[in-house]
């Protein structure tokens, strides 16, 4: 037995499951990183980009998409520790754009047809999807209040990004009703976008110079942000959708002159960042040892424990099934498995995944931390079958 208590030989299985998905090219490539007790093991399996001959490395840098989410949280929690925002204040004071809201009376109804919001929307609203405006699980611009975010470009896809800069996304965003009630139910995404402006105007500085100085230089997160250098563009994996018709790989996002090539011009706090497996796993460690990384406190403990409890009512879940599933809730800015799933028999474990192919957990109960991450774009909101074996592959390693 090892001191991670990790078997190596049920480590080679995993290596064997997950290379079955690359030879049989259901997935160009991918990097796995488990960690338990200080013992780290990385493996890089297959190509960076498809008819390529550049391997995947460790050091490869892939779109994170939602796993920008839980670090978005994590450095709003910052400004609550510092008292320059307060989890039930009204975000007015900051946010006057968003002040006075309306409400739709029914979310498919037209748009002039609302009721005055009963309460401001509260910082804890944002970090916990209940500001009452997010994504809908209907086809685009089915209703009226989804054309209007269309043609308003305030839609967060991430591909085509938003043109806006911040104050002017907040701006068309203010102009909109909201879909519910502020804290009547859980809607996904934009609750994280809010959050990167409110960072930026209760810090003083642009949201990305904030989680540089706050999170990612601490950390020693060198290569994540919200586009690649230059000198770093040849470690930047190609992005990719899988053609079920063709039954190929169409390219989503180039790597050399695709999205992440240049800053954006709205740094999503929902899913724009791109990073690599070891980057994250030192967010995935802080978290993991209540807020404290090396010699550097990030975060204190009582708030890694707020941001790991789930805060949804099951009224206010309602709704967010596909997303969610039965097994989880939801804290700040990150899901919480709540009862035991197909993965693990014990919840507690806490994290996310990310739709353009990466996945985190993190679970104190077993002092273990993993992440998947690859270049395939996920299809829906069911976790793929290359995620779901990672997760049992991961689990089937453990020793004692």
């Amino acid at each position: 037995m090892s001191a991670g208590g990790f078997l190596p030989a049920r480590l080679s299985r995993m290596h064997d499951v997950m290379a079955g998905y690359v030879d049989r090219g259901e997935v160009p490539g991918m990097v796995t990183l488990v960690s338990r007790r200080g013992e780290v093991h990385v493996d890089a399996i297959g190509l960076k980009s498809v008819g390529a001959k550049d391997p995947i490395r460790r050091d490869t840098i892939f779109r994170i998409s939602s796993m920008t989410k839980p670090i978005t949280a994590a450095a709003a929690m910052i400004l609550v520790e510092e008292c320059k925002l307060r989890l039930d204040e009204p975000v007015d004071r900051l946010l006057p754009e968003l002040a006075g809201r309306k409400v739709l009376k029914r979310i498919d109804g037209p748009l002039d047809e609302t009721v005055p919001a009963n309460r401001p929307i509260s910082v804890r609203d944002l970090l916990t999807f209940r500001m009452g405006f997010g994504l809908i699980l209907a086809p685009p611009d089915m209703y009226p209040i989804q054309k209007a975010m269309s043609e308003n470009q305030i839609v967060i896809a991430p591909k085509p990004p938003t043109p806006h800069a911040p104050d002017e996304w907040i701006r068309r965003l203010g102009t909109l009703p909201l879909m519910h009630q502020p804290g009547e139910k859980w809607m996904y995404n934009t609750g994280s976008d809010v959050l990167g402006v409110i960072i930026a105007r209760a810090s003083g500085k642009p949201f990305e110079t904030f989680l540089r100085e706050r999170i990612f230089t601490p950390l020693g997160m060198k290569d994540t942000g919200f586009s690649v250098p230059a000198t770093k563009l040849g470690r930047l994996a190609d992005c990719y959708m899988f053609n079920r018709r063709a039954k190929a790989f169409d390219l989503y996002d180039d790597a050399k002159s695709g999205q992440w090539s240049r800053p954006p011009a709205f740094p999503a706090g929902s899913g724009g960042l791109v990073s690599t497996v070891d980057d994250y796993l030192a967010f995935g460690q802080m978290m993991l040892n209540q807020g404290k990384y090396g010699r550097e406190r990030i975060l204190s403990r009582p708030t890694i424990d707020a941001m790991t409890t789930d805060q949804l009512t099951p009224d206010q879940r309602q709704g967010a099934g596909p997303i969610l599933g039965d097994s989880r809730g939801w804290g700040f800015g990150l899901s919480i498995v709540t009862k035991p799933d197909s993965v693990a028999a014990v919840p507690g474990r806490y994290g996310w995944s990310g739709g353009l192919g990466t996945s985190w957990y993190s679970d104190p109960r077993e002092d273990m931390l993993a992440i998947l991450m690859t270049q395939r774009a996920w299809e829906s909101a069911d976790p793929p079958d290359v995620c779901l074996d990672f997760w049992t592959s991961v689990y089937q390693a453990i020793d004692d």
